[in-house]
């Protein structure tokens, strides 16, 4: 009788750096806003008041569609600033622009009736978590340690240190 001694193989779960996770949540906020705009357009008489010159209650007009843009290009630029940028000026700039469109995620169910309420709850709710993971991810970005854990390294350090001649400025 033979017995079966092999176990399954764990799946490896590499590190993901931080940068990827921020611009994979930016991209994934992105799908959602515009997705979110676009079946709006569905919902009844929205189509009406934009022929007429109306969007949310506002007049069509070059400043409002400025706007519009600016409010969907700023998460466009955070998916390669977030890629791009050196880790300080990063972190601070996800958790500054995160922190800016939790209000404007909010904003998007104001005036909006009880009947929408189940697309307004999930679409906002998803972009709030997206939100949060955002900056959570940028809150907690971790840190390199000025002396390194390992006491050899320090020895190794140390050594290094030792070996290299100092030369005196006044020769």
């Amino acid at each position: 009788m033979t017995l079966r001694t092999d176990t399954p193989k764990m799946l490896d779960t590499p590190p993901i750096p931080v940068q990827a996770k921020l611009a994979a949540a930016w991209t994934s906020f992105m799908f959602l806003y515009i997705y979110v705009d676009y079946y709006h357009l569905y919902k009844p008489g929205t189509i009406d008041d934009i022929l007429v010159g109306v969007v949310f209650e506002f007049d069509v007009s070059p400043a409002l569609m400025t706007a519009f843009l600016a409010l969907i290009a700023i998460p466009a630029l955070m998916v390669v600033l977030s890629t791009a940028l050196p880790a300080r000026v990063n972190r601070a700039a996800n958790l500054v622009v995160a922190s800016l469109y939790v209000p404007v995620t909010v904003f998007n169910a104001v005036g909006e009736s009880w009947d929408w309420a189940s697309f307004y709850a999930l679409s906002i709710g998803v972009e709030l978590l997206l939100l949060a993971f955002i900056l959570r991810s940028a809150w907690t970005w971790p840190r390199t340690s000025a002396v390194p854990a390992d006491p050899a390294a320090i020895d190794r350090r140390q050594d290094l240190r030792r070996e290299v001649p100092v030369q005196d400025p006044t020769e």
